[in-house]
């Protein structure tokens, strides 16, 4: 199977998508930013980073990208796609997931290692997790204050779309502690920390974020 990374100018975390993509089992694919092609991928990865500088504000030039018309038609069929970081900003600009990531409450920029709760693991991106799984796996940014009105808030929370939650404290100020969230038929997932970060125990806090990644793999043979 195989799985697509989108490089920005910008991007950060690519490179480290493509290895968990690997370490998974499914072979990693290059794909860029100017490109009105997937290569005939199975999934899609939208890494980390600072996607065109963060002009504007973060993912709303990424949206624009050649690359992301695909990527929306692709995620409005089905294809399973997991927005990191910035790529989660991405997948919010592009309405493939609603809210918006603002400016950390304390203003600072955060990068520590995080305890989650996995609250949904019917996705595409979490059905190797169990619903409650406490997991630990990287968190940097700077632009991760996940906000929405009220509606979309109680919307997310009764249909069970809130992926996962930050426990302890809160490291951004993101509403009801959200760290990601799904839409409506769970192939679209953008989460906050890194998971691609924590797929071996030589470097990060473990492997705890490997499961995004064979998740997606159990998904597409179904």
């Amino acid at each position: 199977m195989k799985v697509g990374v989108v490089t920005f100018p910008g991007s950060l975390d690519d490179v480290d998508a493509q290895r968990a993509v690997r370490l998974a089992g499914a072979e990693p694919v290059a794909l860029w930013h100017g490109d009105h092609d997937l290569r005939s991928v199975d999934a899609v990865v939208l890494p980390g980073g600072f996607s065109y500088g963060d002009y504007l504000r973060c993912g709303a030039i990424a949206r624009f990208a050649p690359v992301m018309t695909e990527v929306v038609a692709a995620a409005h069929g089905g294809m399973p796609v997991l927005g990191i970081c910035n790529g989660f900003q991405i997948l919010c600009e592009s309405h493939l997931l609603p809210g918006a990531l603002i400016r950390n409450d304390h203003r600072k920029f955060v990068c520590r290692d995080q305890r989650l709760r996995i609250d949904n693991a019917a996705t595409a991106w979490t059905s190797s997790y169990e619903a409650g799984d406490e997991i630990v796996v990287p968190l940097k940014n700077g632009e991760g204050g996940f906000v929405a009105d009220e509606f979309t808030l109680d919307l997310l929370e009764g249909e069970g779309r809130v992926v996962a939650r930050y426990l302890d404290d809160n490291p951004n100020g993101s509403l009801r502690d959200i760290a990601g969230i799904t839409n409506e038929r769970g192939n679209v997932v953008g989460l906050m920390p890194h998971p691609e970060h924590a797929v071996e125990d030589l470097c990060g806090p473990g492997t705890d974020g490997l499961g995004f990644f064979t998740s997606v793999l159990s998904a597409l043979v179904k």
